[in-house]
């Protein structure tokens, strides 16, 4: 009944227009007000250590370090290898762009800004190719959205952090620990990978069964000069995800490295972006990371209410003794999460809903990893579809498209990833193999 209560309050508060942060905050004090005996202290005690989390401190790195990037010309140079690699294909352009935004998602962890940053270039050049504007506002909206699937990645950081502090019993009642940001990092590089040339196979297949535009094929001088002058931003991966992996610093320690590779590549290497843009670029990252953080810290009272309450003990317990596998649980989890992805942004879905089926996934034996990669490409997938689909909205101002029309635009696409992640839900391996062939798990 408390369940009820609380979920009930909260979606009530949702539907009146309300924030997210704020509706959690407000559900918090209004059921530890009338319903339990939490002293008031607690809340704010609370609040404060919600954020005191070194992981938490890679997001507004990673978040400036993508605006960098963003800004500083890097994502036209990888578009450049892209075409110059892939261009002479059907749908050269199209294909070029899969490509781009999978090069510049393992640069920047987001998917907005993949979306702004490959789109603001390769949308115009494909209309002015010949391509139909449908078509390359489909392709860009949904590969953009690669920027949280392949690390370094935002949601990974926030879907750590939402499970960090859960109590989860494993089949033989051993307590199971959360996911690391390291872990997720590298289990995120063969599922991105994979859904990166699923998505370049549709763009393909439609190219070539409408006869599509092709480029000319560039030469391999050309190909090795693109790769030359993209070279400095790709070895952000190498940084990022090497330096992870060797055990030279923490994730944290990874982004913070990136913010600072990022700004001298941007303003003293490739010097598209002056030392007088650097103050509106600190200025944007820190607004967006402070909504974010604004939504962890209520996010995390409201997990510390579930706790209290004993919540997800209860609906774990609930599950097993009515008999569903795990088989059945995530396909309860799927639908769950692309039903939530028509109401909220991904980062207010993972913190609300990770610490609830983290310890129910793991009673039923499901590996805390699996469980992250799974939510993530929920997420790109709720990112591509109304009503409040981000990638949609921002495809929408590039394309100069209406909502209606950009969202009929990338079914396409959208089935592909739907497809996906009814691969990725029930081959667990996909998720585990690379982080257990490497040591990590």
């Amino acid at each position: 009944m408390t369940s009820f209560i609380i979920f009930g309050l909260l979606i009530l508060l949702m539907l009146t227009g309300m924030p997210i942060s704020i509706a959690l905050g407000l559900t918090v004090l209004t059921v530890i007000y009338t319903m339990t005996n939490v002293p008031t202290e607690s809340v704010a005690l609370k609040l404060f250590t919600g954020i005191d989390n070194f992981e938490i401190m890679a997001i507004p790195f990673f978040i400036l370090a993508g605006n960098f990037l963003t800004h500083g010309g890097v994502a036209r140079r990888m578009i450049d290898f892209a075409t110059s690699m892939v261009g002479h294909w059907y749908g050269g352009l199209g294909l070029a762009g899969v490509m781009a935004c999978a090069l510049f998602a393992a640069v920047s962890g987001s998917s907005p800004a993949t979306v702004i940053a490959i789109g603001a270039i390769m949308l115009p050049a494909m209309v002015k190719q010949g391509f139909p504007r449908r078509f390359g506002a489909g392709v860009i909206t949904t590969s953009g959205a690669l920027g949280i699937l392949i690390p370094p990645s935002i949601v990974m950081v926030i879907y750590c952090v939402a499970t960090g502090g859960s109590i989860a019993l494993d089949p033989a009642g051993q307590r199971v620990s959360s996911a690391s940001v390291g872990q997720m990092f590298i289990a995120g590089v063969i599922p991105g990978m994979m859904m990166a040339t699923l998505l370049g196979v549709t763009t393909f297949y439609r190219a070539w069964r409408n006869d599509y535009p092709r480029l000319q094929r560039a030469s391999w001088g050309e190909r090795f000069t693109a790769f030359r002058k993209c070279m400095w931003g790709l070895l952000l991966i190498v940084i990022v995800l090497g330096g992870i992996y060797a055990g030279i610093f923490t994730p944290t320690e990874a982004a913070a490295i990136s913010a600072v590779y990022a700004f001298v590549i941007a303003v003293f290497v490739y010097r598209d972006m002056s030392l007088r843009d650097v103050p509106k670029v600190l200025l944007g990252s820190a607004n967006m990371s402070a909504m974010i953080l604004y939504i962890i810290t209520n996010a995390v009272l409201f997990s510390f209410l579930m706790a209290n309450e004993n919540i997800p003990q209860h609906i774990a317990n609930w599950i097993t003794s009515v008999g569903v596998n795990w088989i059945i649980f995530l396909l309860i989890v799927n639908v769950l999460l692309l039903l939530a992805g028509n109401f909220m942004e991904p980062s207010s879905i993972v913190l609300i809903m990770a610490p609830i089926l983290f310890p129910v996934a793991v009673k039923l034996g499901i590996h805390p990893v699996h469980l992250g990669i799974l939510m993530v490409v929920n997420m790109e997938v709720g990112m591509c579809h109304p009503p409040v689909g981000l990638n949609l909205y921002v495809a929408s101002g590039i394309a100069k498209m209406g909502i209606t029309e950009l969202t009929i635009a990338v079914w396409p696409w959208l089935l592909t990833m739907l497809i996906f992640l009814g691969i990725v839900t029930y081959v667990p391996e996909i998720s585990l193999w690379l982080p257990r062939a490497l040591g990590m798990l």
